[in-house]
Parts: C-alpha cells; structure tokens; sequence
C-alpha cells in the first residue's frame, strides 16, 4: 500500500528571495552596499516598487538599512550574508538531510597578490583596522592599503580592538590623505565611510570600486563608552573581508585577473 505525503510550502526564504526583483536587489547588494536611488537605476524599476520589495527584504532581515552620515535623507542598504548563509542551509536541509551546506571553510586569500585601497574619512579607525584585517587573513596575499580625506591621529580604541580582538599590533601607524596612491594602481578600493564615497577620486586602472556603509565608532564620547562600537566594527569588517576572500578566490579559479569584474 502505498504512502502519501502532505504537500509541505517551501520555507520563506525561497519564497522571499525566489521573486525575481528581490533577487536583483539581493545580487546588487551583495556586491556593493547602496542607496534607493542606486538601485532603482540598477534594477530599472520605480523607486515605489524598489522601495516595497526592501522593506520586504528587511521584515525578514535579509538586509539592513543605515542612515547616511553624508546626507542624512539617504539610507544605505546592505546584505546579511551571515544570515543568508544560515538560512540557505537551512533550506537545502528542509528538502533533504543530505543538501545541507557545509560552513565556508578557511579559504586564506587569494592565488595571485591582490591590491586594495580601504578608505574613510579620518584614516584613524575603520580604513586602518581593515587593511592589517585584510593582510593578515589572507595570509598576506592581499596588498592592503588604507588612506582617508581628512586623516586624524589613529584612534587608541582602534589599538585596543585589533590588539585584543586579533592580537594584531596597530600602535605607531600614521594616517594618510587618499591624494598619497593618487597614481598607484589598485584592484580594488572599498569604501567605509559614506562621507569619503561622497569624495573618493578616481584611480588609475579602472579599479573595482565597492562601498560597505560602516557606523563611525569615533562618536566623541570617552573612549571606554565608545570600545564595544569599535569592537563590533572590527567584527564586521571581518566578516566582509571573509566574503571578499571568498569572491576573489572563486573569481581567480575562472581565470579573471586578480580576481576583478
């Protein structure tokens, strides 16, 4: 006697991102943080329509939105590939035990030596702490770089986080103007700050250019109230430089120059 089983609704995430929009705007995102205006224009839709499919998107935390420190009437969206991650596995185990995706494994840095620019307004904290973050989990494959706009003295909690976070060494690092790699030639320059995208000069070589919208830590409060931001963008940039790692590799496997577009 044969058996039937009851017809199951696939789980949300497939639902959600199956959309053929949202799943635009998710592989916009996933390349580069942006704003509503970005997008409309990526995915030429109205912003209206745009606007409904991200607050969709964000119910589910999918993405998340972040007011501009540049203009204030922006907002950037970003992905949560952490949380994509965890939810694509989850979906591929609901159909089969055997689906379920393993965790992405230490992949260190790419094959081939990679140069990128990290860039944020005051070079002090988040450009800083992302380019010894880069070097060092990638095994020194990536030539990392960082400058700012209007460089400020390094913060001592951007010390403090790589120190006892990464026992990585900051201390007596100076900050530089971005007008420093004027002529040099990257692969990549990936923007912190909403402020310096505002204001980033073009670089020779047709770089790849990507923004991750990162909070400021340095809020003007003592510097003990202000640690735990420091310590969360820390974490955050090197979530993003753990998926960086990821895409150069996967890109240098299909035989694209330093792992570019």
């Amino acid at each position: 006697m044969s058996s039937t089983s009851l017809p199951v609704s696939p789980p949300e995430f497939l639902q959600l991102a199956g959309h053929p929009l949202r799943w635009q705007l998710l592989s916009e995102l996933a390349r580069s943080d942006r704003v509503v205006s970005e997008l409309t224009d990526l995915v030429g839709e109205t912003q209206n329509l745009v606007s409904y499919h991200l607050g969709k998107l964000r119910d589910a935390r999918l993405v998340s939105a972040r007011r501009s420190s540049a203009d204030r009437r922006d907002t950037y969206y970003a992905l949560d590939l952490m949380r994509i991650g965890s939810l694509l596995s989850d979906t591929g185990t609901a159909l089969h035990p055997g689906l379920r995706l393993a965790p992405v494994a230490d992949r260190g840095g790419p094959k081939k030596p990679v140069r990128v620019l990290f860039l944020c307004t005051g070079n002090s904290a988040r450009s800083q702490m992302a380019e010894v973050l880069a070097k060092t989990l990638s095994g020194g494959a990536i030539e990392a770089f960082s400058a700012g706009s209007e460089p400020k003295p390094l913060h001592p909690n951007a010390v403090r986080a790589m120190r006892e976070g990464y026992d990585l060494d900051l201390s007596g690092r100076a900050s530089q103007h971005f007008d420093v790699f004027a002529s040099e030639r990257f692969d990549w320059v990936i923007s912190l700050c909403d402020r310096v995208r505002e204001v980033c000069p073009e670089f020779p070589g047709h770089p790849e250019v990507v923004h991750w919208s990162i909070a400021n830590p340095v809020t003007g409060e003592p510097d003990d109230v202000t640690y735990p931001l420091f310590r969360q963008v820390s974490a955050e940039l090197a979530t993003r430089i753990g998926f960086l790692l990821a895409l150069l590799n996967d890109r240098i496997s299909q035989g694209e120059p330093h792992g570019r577009q």
